[in-house]
């Protein structure tokens, strides 16, 4: 596929050829393309153009098959994601008529982080239909942490012994979070960091106007995660603003974060939390510049703060008071950061 990432091009490939079980587990860090990558591999299996017994190539993109996927409706391919994902993956569902229905008649409806169980049973009542064009059947299901126990335990049983052509792809961005009988049932896949030059490469073609430096600032912030990277940016971090956060949350001051989202200011404090800590015990950060950063922490407060900061971002999607919230944060960030008075 040529318009995919290029530093998944060659782990496609290899998986491919090595993947020959009928689930496969996409892991690893969430920014680097699981999504694009379980894509690719489901329009690779589905794509007309291979030739039968041979070893799978990448999709050739124009065959029918292809088209379909690109307009979003194979009859053969299913894509499980939760309901406030699929604006930012492309993809939607078929309970979107439900959710247009409740727009129109006035009322707004919370789109679930999660997927639910409901999801799931429709990905089994698939798997017993017969292929409609002959080749294979496949079924996505991103990202898999976010399915509940009662998700989880609906789609073992498929999962295990699925029949006919039907092939899974599973992504996940830690294996801890699965449950230990879905991690069993797949061959796990894992995608790496991409190489620095090409993510960097590839933010500057996605972000016009972006230097080399200002690229490379903003893939440390996201921790080597090029999609992260462009994201972050989208939502407000500046790669110029981002080494004066550790100043201005040391003064109780919001600065380069004012009028972010909740969640990405919770994520930025775990970030200086999790790198003053490094610091403070010898090791390197991973996302601020050294330089920015203290040396002298204590760890007893930051491992208190980064507690803190593991239950708010539980509820950093919650209708707070932006503005309070914050204050709320910065606070407690002073406590933990008092080494600066």
């Amino acid at each position: 596929m040529s318009d995919l990432l290029p530093w998944l091009q060659q782990p496609l490939a290899q998986a491919l050829a090595q993947a020959h079980g009928h689930a496969t587990l996409v892991h690893g860090p969430q920014g680097v393309g699981q999504f694009e990558f379980s894509m690719a591999l489901a329009q690779s299996w589905l794509c007309e153009a291979q030739a039968p017994g041979s070893l799978f190539k990448p999709a050739c993109g124009v065959c029918g098959s292809c088209h379909l996927i690109s307009a979003r409706s194979h009859p053969d391919l299913v894509v499980v994601v939760p309901e406030a994902l699929q604006a930012a993956l492309g993809w939607t569902s078929s309970g979107d008529d439900e959710e247009g229905a409740s727009e129109k008649s006035g009322k707004t409806k919370k789109l679930s982080q999660d997927i639910k169980v409901e999801s799931i049973r429709a990905v089994v009542q698939f798997s017993q239909q017969t292929p409609s064009r002959g080749r294979a059947k496949v079924v996505v299901v991103h990202p898999a942490e976010r399915m509940n126990m009662v998700s989880s335990n609906t789609l073992l049983k498929t999962l295990e012994e699925p029949p006919g052509m039907l092939r899974f792809v599973v992504s996940a961005g830690s294996l801890d979070e699965l449950l230990p009988t879905v991690r069993s049932r797949c061959q796990a896949w894992r995608l790496p960091l991409p190489d620095k030059v090409a993510a960097i490469a590839w933010l500057r073609e996605q972000i016009n106007g972006l230097s080399e430096a200002d690229a490379s600032v903003l893939l440390q912030a996201a921790g080597g995660q090029p999609l992260t990277a462009r994201d972050r940016h989208a939502m407000g971090l500046d790669a110029v603003r981002w080494p004066q956060i550790p100043r201005d949350v040391a003064q109780g001051q919001s600065g380069a974060m004012a009028g972010w989202p909740l969640p990405l200011v919770v994520e930025t404090l775990q970030k200086l939390c999790h790198d003053l800590a490094c610091m403070a015990t010898g090791a390197s950060p991973r996302y601020f510049p050294e330089s920015s950063l203290h040396r002298d922490g204590d760890l007893t407060r930051l491992t208190a703060w980064s507690g803190e900061l593991r239950k708010a971002s539980r509820t950093a999607e919650h209708p707070w008071n932006l503005n309070l919230r914050v204050e709320s944060l910065l606070q407690q960030a002073r406590l933990a950061l008092r080494f600066n008075k």
